[in-house]
């Protein structure tokens, strides 16, 4: 048996982009079709052990399990809730736990990934940031929370549509294992999944979201803004200290003009912080002139914070202010709301050795 720390330091065969995976196999004298092999074992037919892959020599199945690491998630507790909505706790191999959340929509199904084992980031609203970050995960690590989903789907023949970076952890804060992931899920040997079917949402890390820019990707583009003003946004976001406002808005205008496309910004409404009228006519002119979409939420309740969910009337008072003020905006449907389905929530409850500092 692989010692933890020996696995810890060990490149999941997830992680590898195509390319990457074509050269090393090269490298090791093996001719690059095998790439398209080991894609077709690792996203087409799921398997879960180098020794499945049995149309690859013996030796190069050893030379793979000498060289990397095969994330497999192991399923601590899977919640499921009326509206069809599943939540996974997964453990990872150093015997860490993240989440995992697979809802059911009319147009298909969606998969809402982890990319970090905690957060450092501090939103006061969220049970992610409890007991801080522990790790990074890798890109496979990511990449397999997909895979595992897709997995609980496969017995009725059904597909995963889309993919949201919005679990726990930032994932801009987690760059480097973030790219290689969606190019992965995105390629036409690995899930296939297309990048206007993937969203990923980032609290603000501003000198991220100028790169991300720069990427020229298709993929869709989420902020999670939660606040018209710098007083409530860093009540609610520690890192609108970091990077308040006035800046957060300058690299969305970046975004949208480099890219020609829109960006959402994440509103979530929280009883007397930020849920008035006059904050939705501060919201509005904020995002004037910017090409976007406003994703009203109404927050689940986490019951290790103190927020108390905005009522129903005032959400559509909300809404239709922004209306009127020309700003394309809608509620988002509640799902999973009779299972712990708010980010790190599960986790919070049932590793209380992990999230409590």
């Amino acid at each position: 048996m692989m010692s933890k720390a020996k696995q810890q330091e060990e490149v999941a065969i997830q992680s590898l982009e195509f390319a990457q995976l074509k050269d090393w196999l090269q490298a090791q004298n093996e001719p690059a079709f095998r790439a398209g092999q080991i894609f077709d074992w690792l996203y087409v037919k799921r398997v879960q052990s180098f020794a499945e892959m049995t149309n690859l020599s013996k030796g190069l199945r050893e030379k793979l399990s000498n060289t990397f690491m095969f994330v497999t998630l192991k399923t601590i507790m899977k919640q499921v809730s009326q509206d069809g909505t599943i939540k996974f706790l997964f453990e990872l191999h150093d015997g860490y736990s993240i989440e995992t959340v697979l809802m059911k929509h009319d147009y298909g199904y969606s998969v809402c990934v982890t990319t970090q084992v905690g957060c450092r980031l501090g939103c006061t609203f969220c049970a992610s940031t409890l007991g801080g970050l522990k790790r990074h995960l890798q890109a496979g690590e990511i990449t397999a929370q997909v895979v595992e989903a897709q997995r609980a789907l496969d017995e009725d023949e059904k597909r995963v549509s889309s993919i949201v970076i919005m679990g726990i952890g930032e994932p801009f804060d987690n760059y480097d294992a973030l790219m290689p992931f969606l190019r992965t899920v995105n390629h036409e040997k690995g899930l296939n999944i297309g990048a206007r079917h993937i969203t990923v949402s980032t609290s603000g890390v501003v000198p991220k979201i100028y790169k991300f820019a720069d990427e020229g990707l298709q993929i869709n583009f989420a902020v999670s803004l939660h606040a018209p003003n710098n007083d409530i946004r860093g009540k609610l976001m520690p890192i609108n200290r970091a990077w308040p406002v006035e800046k957060l808005m300058e690299a969305i205008r970046y975004y949208v003009e480099k890219t020609g496309r829109r960006v959402s910004f994440e509103y979530g409404l929280f009883g007397g912080v930020n849920d008035q009228k006059e904050h939705a006519e501060e919201l509005a002119t904020l995002i004037e002139g910017i090409k976007c979409h406003v994703n009203l939420i109404p927050v689940n309740d986490v019951v290790e914070r103190d927020y108390v969910r905005t009522p129903r009337e005032q959400i559509f008072a909300f809404e239709k202010a922004l209306k009127a003020r020309g700003v394309n905006v809608t509620i988002r449907r509640e799902q999973g709301h009779d299972i712990d389905a708010a980010c790190g929530q599960l986790r919070a409850k049932e590793r209380k050795e992990e999230t409590s500092k």
